[in-house]
């Protein structure tokens, strides 16, 4: 245990636990089916695991590997893997099997626990996981499985911390900037990065979090966003920090979370646009608004000022627009809001939330910067890459110093986003930069037409990229979905964007079907793209 000092703490998640663990000891933490852990029950789990853990060796500074859905395992994990010195590496469950493996041997795991639903591929994988000395499975009866569905030779989760030593382990650490998580990057362009959180980051990202949607004692918090993602976005510390229920959720499934929005009073939830797109058509929504106030915080891809006037208007729901990378601990910067823009028309206020907005207020610094390191002025035109540092910015890239010094380059965090600053200051995306379309000399944001396209009554969702052209080297062209049961003709598309943005912005070509994305909801842009450039010369901006 560190010594005292009477003027200083280190700042950990695991305060949180420290204090609500007996402060809520009596109160509903996580409820998932029907299970109910009260704090005292959700802290003696992950103490229990925390114990189980250390007796299987793991030990401080050693690595375990979840792949887990959001249920209550990987809730407690983001507390007794910390609670060990040890750092948690959360696994997209989605995931190939070749590539958690890579994970789980380029983080040095020592232990696996798996779900054993996700962890049905990795059966055969075994061998490519010489390093992990202890699997657990994660037999998850309220989804139907039994004890014939464990993957791994193995304990199961559950008689796994219950064979283990009454154990009372400290909630303390000795040092702020210890990592406590490594979370891999997606790997869209090569290899998946590790990127490291520190306790001090884990714990000021989660108050900030929590701040920005108003969060407090009487917090329900739905888990729709991924807990592997960024450690979701460090609700699962932030959550615990104002005492508030997690209710958990296995899989994304919009009747499933209007039930458990209505018999849970749901009062907060995290979702990238995605999810949002398909709450706002699933049949429930046509009931009406939620049945009680919802807090909405949505980041991941920009969301169009269509879905966010939706889901306001329609569902009465209060939406967060925050933005962010995994390398800032999910997001760094909200759309704060004025209290005068509530007055203002519903479309206006939806165009003005629709931005990414400036840093929370414990994050540091977001910037728009140009290609010399200059600030660009606040004009609302003058594009640059959106860079970041402060305290929810990466320790660094696990075991890769050469990327790390690359991000890092000129004392800030490089996003490689396109944005630009409006007069008040407030950052607006307007691309990846490899994003970018530069048809004829002239720059288009493929963020911009998206806006344009969604607001077509009939359209769902849209991805716009470059695609190769004779006269002007590249062009706009849209993968668009429609609306169920509605009916639009290229040309109408084509069209409505002409109506909205200057002509050469419009897209070419408009093809409709299906969208390719990850799963966390973003559309992969690069696989449309690289369809498109098969057998040609890509372009270099």
């Amino acid at each position: 245990m560190p010594e005292l000092s009477p003027n200083f703490a280190p700042l950990s998640p695991l305060n949180f636990m420290e204090r609500n663990h007996w402060v809520y000891k009596d109160k509903e933490a996580v409820v998932y089916g029907s299970r109910r852990y009260s704090y005292a029950q959700f802290a003696d789990r992950v103490q229990r695991c925390a114990a189980a853990l250390k007796a299987a060796g793991v030990g401080e500074g050693d690595r375990v590997a979840y792949v887990v859905p959001n249920v209550p395992a990987m809730l407690e994990a983001h507390f007794a893997v910390p609670l060990l010195g040890a750092l948690l590496v959360a696994i997209n469950i989605r995931l190939s099997p070749e590539e958690i493996a890579y994970i789980c041997e380029h983080s040095g795991a020592k232990a696996l626990v798996a779900d054993c639903e996700w962890a049905k591929p990795l059966a055969d994988k075994r061998s490519k996981l010489p390093g992990v000395r202890t699997f657990v499975n994660v037999v998850d009866d309220a989804a139907g499985f039994g004890p014939s569905d464990a993957v791994f030779d193995g304990p199961e989760y559950e008689a796994f911390i219950a064979s283990a030593q009454n154990e009372k382990l400290p909630w303390k650490i000795g040092e702020e900037g210890a990592p406590l998580s490594i979370n891999y990057t997606s790997g869209t362009t090569g290899r998946p990065k590790g990127v490291m959180y520190t306790h001090r980051g884990a714990y000021l990202n989660a108050l900030g979090e929590i701040t920005e949607v108003g969060g407090s004692v009487y917090m329900n918090y739905l888990w729709t966003l991924p807990m592997f993602h960024c450690n979701g976005w460090c609700y699962t510390w932030g959550v615990t920090a104002v005492g508030g229920r997690h209710v958990c959720l296995r899989a994304v499934q919009p009747a499933e979370i209007f039930r458990l929005i209505r018999e849970e009073r749901v009062s907060h939830f995290c979702a990238a646009p995605t999810v949002l797109i398909a709450l706002a058509n699933d049949p429930a929504a046509r009931e009406g608004p939620f049945p009680q106030p919802v807090t909405i915080m949505t980041a991941g891809a920009p969301p169009s000022p269509t879905i966010i006037a939706t889901m306001e208007e329609d569902l009465g729901a209060r939406v967060v627009h925050a933005y962010g990378l995994t390398e800032t601990y999910g997001p760094h910067t909200v759309c704060a809001w004025h209290p005068e823009w509530d007055d203002l028309p519903a479309a206006e206020r939806a165009r003005l939330k629709a931005r990414q907005g400036v840093p929370f207020v414990m994050t540091g610094e977001c910037e728009v910067r140009d290609a010399e390191m200059r600030a660009v002025p606040w004009d609302g035109k003058t594009q640059g890459e959106v860079m970041m540092r402060g305290n929810n910015v990466m320790a660094g890239y696990y075991d890769n110093p050469a990327a790390t010094e690359e991000a890092f380059r000129g004392g800030w965090f490089h996003s490689g986003d396109i944005a630009v600053a409006h007069e008040d200051g407030y950052v607006d995306l307007q691309d990846r930069a490899k994003d970018i379309i530069i048809s004829g000399g002239e720059n288009i944001s493929t963020i911009e037409v998206e806006k344009a396209i969604v607001s077509h009554p009939a359209i769902l969702e849209v991805a716009v990229v470059a695609v190769p052209d004779e006269k002007w080297g590249e062009v706009p062209k849209a993968f668009a979905v429609k609306k169920e049961g509605m009916e639009v003709s290229e040309e109408e598309i084509i069209e409505h964007v002409k109506s909205r943005l200057a002509r050469f912005k419009a897209p070419k070509r408009v093809e409709f079907g299906p969208l390719p994305k990850t799963a966390t909801g973003k559309i992969q842009k690069f696989v449309l793209r690289d369809k498109e450039w098969a057998g040609r010369e890509k372009r270099v901006n």
